[in-house]
C-alpha cells in the first residue's frame, strides 16, 4: 500500500498544516515516553510497552500533520514514514522501530506476552525514534 492508496481507502485524510497540531503530538509523544519509563521502574512491563509504542505513534502523527495529513488508522503513519524513508528523508531502522513496536504493543495488550527485556529494548528505541523524528521535523517546518 502507498500514500495515494491509503487516502483512497480513506486511511489517511488531506488536512491543511497546523504547526500546533505538530508540536501537540510531540508533547503527547514525550508524555508517553516519561510514562513508559516510569511503568519500566514499576516493574510495570506491560504498560511500559504500551506506552513507548505510542509515543512512537504520536510522533509518527506529528511528522504527518506537518505533511498535511490526518490518519485514520495506525497503518497510514507506517506508510507515510516507509514513503519518507524511500525518498531518502528517514532511516528505514524508524520504520522498522515503529513496525516492531506496535507488534510488541498488540503481543503486550492482546496476548500477554510482555517481559522487561521487551520493555527496555521498547523504550530505547522509543527514545531514537523521538529524537530522529524531532530532527525530521525541523526540516519540514520551515
Amino acid at each position: 500500500m502507498d500514500i495515494k492508496e491509503c487516502l483512497e481507502k480513506r486511511y489517511l485524510e488531506k488536512i491543511k498544516i497546523d504547526e500546533k497540531l505538530v508540536f501537540k503530538e510531540i508533547k503527547e509523544a514525550e508524555s508517553d515516553l516519561d510514562k513508559a519509563k516510569n511503568d519500566l521502574e514499576d516493574n510495570d512491563f506491560k504498560w511500559s510497552i504500551i506506552k513507548a509504542y505510542y509515543s512512537m505513534f504520536h510522533a509518527g502523527k506529528a511528522v504527518l500533520f506537518a505533511l498535511g495529513y490526518k490518519e485514520r488508522k495506525h497503518v497510514a503513519v507506517q506508510i507515510v514514514l516507509e514513503d519518507l524513508s524511500k525518498q531518502g528523508k528517514l532511516e528505514s531502522i524508524y520504520t522498522q522501530y515503529l513496525s516492531s513496536g506496535e507488534e510488541c504493543r498488540e503481543g503486550a495488550d492482546y496476548r500477554y506476552t510482555y517481559s522487561e527485556e521487551i520493555a527496555n529494548e521498547m523504550i530505547e528505541n522509543a527514545e531514537k525514534f523521538l529524537k530522529r523524528i524531532k530532527e525530521l521535523l525541523k526540516r519540514l517546518i520551515k
